[in-house]
């Protein structure tokens, strides 16, 4: 018999998770119009260094954004099960995001990243294989209808998809900011972006597991 995919109910949701996801919508809205947009000027003296590589980095920029604004879409258990076809096809176009960021991610960290420093670029590199590979292992779930799990690699797909919402975050913050130069507060910003908020997110999705 042929498998069938299957909708689990959601439990209501709460006034703290709807507080969380507007503090998180509102943080990234504020990413996107400071720091995202202004590359699609094609400004050189915004682009500054970047400039040679400013198609790889538009290319990271615009599957950066694809993921991050279709991320809570996924998540929003009463527009999926209405428009599951809609889901279907924003699921796509999230894969889609993620992999032209991959790709252009790992362009920029053997190119501008190199030229920075080799432990800069290698964190760049390690952070494009945890998004691709969560990302994958969502898809790969998803294509054997377990669903839950592919809700448990979404939800690690989109906190690493974050990474760099944050990571804009902590380089502005002053306590980062008296570490040092570029060079040696970078490569910890980065690994602080995405690592310790996946550690919270597993503490998190493996609590209440039976």
């Amino acid at each position: 018999m042929a498998k069938t995919l299957t909708l689990i109910p959601e439990k209501p949701k709460t006034w703290l998770s709807l507080l969380a996801w507007g503090f998180l919508i509102v943080f990234a809205g504020k990413f996107v119009l400071v720091e995202a947009l202004p590359y699609f000027g094609f400004d050189e003296e915004v682009y500054g260094r970047f400039w040679r590589m400013k198609w790889p980095l538009i290319g990271h920029i615009t599957g950066g954004l694809l993921a991050l604004v279709l991320g809570p879409f996924q998540f929003w258990a009463g527009f999926r099960n209405r428009y599951l076809k809609v889901h279907r096809w924003m699921g796509k176009l999230y894969l889609i995001g993620i992999l032209i960021g991959t790709v252009s991610s790992v362009a920029l960290a053997l190119t501008t990243g190199m030229a920075i420093h080799l432990s800069w670029a290698i964190s760049l590199i390690v952070l494009a294989m945890a998004w691709f590979l969560t990302t994958g292992m969502a898809f790969r779930f998803i294509l054997l209808r377990r669903i839950n799990l592919h809700k448990e690699w979404m939800v690690r797909s989109y906190v690493v998809t974050f990474a760099f919402v944050l990571f804009r975050w902590l380089n502005s913050t002053p306590y980062f900011v008296e570490m040092g130069n570029f060079i040696e507060r970078g490569p910890t910003m980065i690994w602080v972006s995405w690592v310790i908020p996946l550690l919270i997110t597993e503490v998190v999705l493996q609590w209440n597991k039976k």
